[in-house]
């Protein structure tokens, strides 16, 4: 079949580079695509969000199956848009439906659907600029650190966590002020809750569903877990402490209240949920769902699948994904990723990128790259995700790390303790 990608980053490469894989797959385009998916794809110049546009490549090219990367056309409804429309409603899209969306499209609905099915997670309270005061007054009632989150899209920069309880009631005014645009209009406030933080992903069609390899990625930019919050700066997969008794827990008390709450609520939902979660002593508790995969989790998550992610995608599509055996490496998998300097400020482009062609038994992700006059040059924040599978997460970072030595652009950066906590 004909598959379509939809999305630029590190995770689209990682889609491309697995379903590539796949001897069901004749053609494969990536909408807009990068340096690295150029190499195994046709990137076509198409928005993700451009739906007339991905409407009319989908047509010319007989594309069977779409595969959406980001939330933000899943949040603006591209699944209804297929569904709605005669020449598309049988293109098989792999993401949910704009109501399914809304559990990342909005924090305030996640909560609810959490308290409305009894799955765990901080308490909480959402406010608007007209209940500032009532704000205020909550936060006072709760222990430091406050946790303050823009209910919409904020490109992963929507979450502050303040020690301070009046620096935390002067940013709850500041973000309902339009900090973050239309992304703020509401912020919910919750509880801290201490613990350590761990991804699960979870494929499913609606009904059955396939709990994928556990990750942990760390968003500071600053070693140590210090400094300003970013997409991603690495990840590794599976997570040492996620043993047998956590993951039931987490199947039982989260994963299948999840799925059966979306049934319950007749939401239809054939993707992935990435479940932010965090161990709070012995237990989990949901921090918050995303409705695609994660960036730079999918690179390590999607390696160790064995398995053939046509066929997965297919039987998600016809909801037979019960019928489905998921075949993983037993290895660990560990991604560093390599930015601009500046990153997450102001940073520039077009740094021109060395050194790919000398990394050996690992595997390049490119991320925020493009091609300018037949070289591969840097185009985003975070430019390329290194990848390597060993016995444990360790010796995987030590090849990872070997190979970030032999790439070079002006000002790269990248931090060199990912896995430092565990």
């Amino acid at each position: 079949m004909n598959i379509l990608i939809l999305g630029s980053g590190g995770r689209e490469h990682t889609f491309a580079y697995k379903l590539a894989q796949s001897d069901q797959c004749d053609a494969l385009f990536v909408a807009p695509g990068n340096a690295g998916t150029s190499q195994i794809a046709t990137n076509v110049a198409i928005g993700v969000t451009d739906f007339e546009a991905i409407k009319e490549l989908v047509v010319k090219e007989d594309i069977e199956m779409v595969v959406v990367g980001p939330e933000d056309p899943l949040v603006q409804g591209v699944y209804d848009y297929f569904k709605n429309d005669k020449a598309l409603q049988n293109v098989a899209v792999i993401g949910p439906s704009k109501e399914g969306a809304a559990l990342e499209g909005s924090k305030e609905r996640a909560k609810e659907f959490m308290i409305a099915h009894k799955i765990p997670t901080a308490a909480y309270q959402a406010f608007t600029a007209e209940t500032l005061e009532e704000g205020q007054h909550f936060l006072e009632t709760l222990q430091p650190p406050y946790v303050l989150k823009a209910d919409g899209l904020a490109a992963g920069k929507g979450v502050l966590i303040i020690e301070d309880l009046e620096e935390a009631k002067q940013e709850l005014a500041v973000m309902l002020g339009g900090k973050f645009g239309d992304a703020s209009t509401t912020v919910v406030i919750e509880e801290f809750l201490d613990g350590i933080e761990l991804s699960v992903f979870v494929l499913t069609d609606g009904k059955n569903y396939k709990i994928l390899p556990t990750a942990k990625d760390y968003k500071l930019i600053g070693e140590g877990d210090k400094g300003l919050n970013t997409g991603g700066m690495g990840a590794i997969s599976p997570v040492p402490f996620a043993d047998t008794a956590l993951m039931e827990k987490i199947e039982e008390r989260v994963v299948k209240p999840t799925v059966n709450g979306l049934a319950k609520e007749n939401i239809t939902y054939k993707g992935f949920i990435f479940i932010g979660l965090i161990k709070v002593g012995d237990d989990p508790k949901v921090i918050e769902y995303n409705v695609r995969m994660g960036d730079p989790e999918t690179e390590v998550v999607l390696p160790r699948i064995q398995s053939d992610l046509v066929t997965l995608f297919k039987a998600v599509a016809s909801q037979t994904l019960d019928q489905q055996k998921l075949e993983l490496d037993s290895r660990s998998a560990a991604t560093v990723m390599v930015v601009s300097g500046g990153y997450p400020e102001a940073y520039e482009k077009g740094k021109v990128i060395t050194g790919v062609e000398k990394i050996e038994d690992s595997i390049v992700f490119h991320a925020g790259t493009t091609l300018k006059e037949g070289e591969v040059v840097t185009n985003g924040g975070r430019v390329i995700a290194i990848t390597s599978l060993d016995e444990d997460f360790r010796k995987a970072l030590k090849k990872s790390y070997q190979n970030i030595e032999k790439l070079h652009f002006d000002r790269m950066n990248y931090r060199s303790d990912i896995g430092f906590d565990l």
